[in-house]
């Protein structure tokens, strides 16, 4: 039995989507810590001049793929995230612990260690 064009363009397309949710479903936050996947360090300078891995700046800016539920308040009472998942964020250079998961690098922060969101 042949299977209708619709249904194999519906089947196609919904692959990278769900492949996406299931490399993130490894990793859940706690709390009020946030997962963020670091975003490349420049590797030239405004003139031209290519850096070197040991002159680059460590990165401070990410995307932020997982939020926690959030801090417990003494009442009992969850406090929500300022940011979201998708959000750009600046963060603190050596705050963090930085994780490495199926080949790329994140930092797990607490959401005080993040500085503001880029527009």
């Amino acid at each position: 039995m042949a299977v209708p064009a619709q249904e194999c363009q519906r089947t196609l397309a919904g692959s990278p989507q769900e492949k996406t949710n299931t490399e993130m479903a490894n990793i859940k936050p706690l709390g009020d810590k946030v997962v963020v996947q670091v975003l490349e360090a420049q590797a030239k300078t405004a003139g031209g001049i290519i850096l070197p891995d040991s002159a680059k700046k460590k990165p401070t800016e990410g995307k932020v793929v997982a939020v926690g539920d959030g801090r417990t308040l003494d009442n009992g009472q969850r406090n929500k995230l300022s940011v979201k998942k998708g959000d750009k964020v600046l963060f603190s250079k050596y705050g963090g612990n930085e994780v490495t998961l199926d080949g790329k690098d994140y930092t797990i922060l607490d959401e005080d260690q993040i500085y503001a969101i880029l527009n």
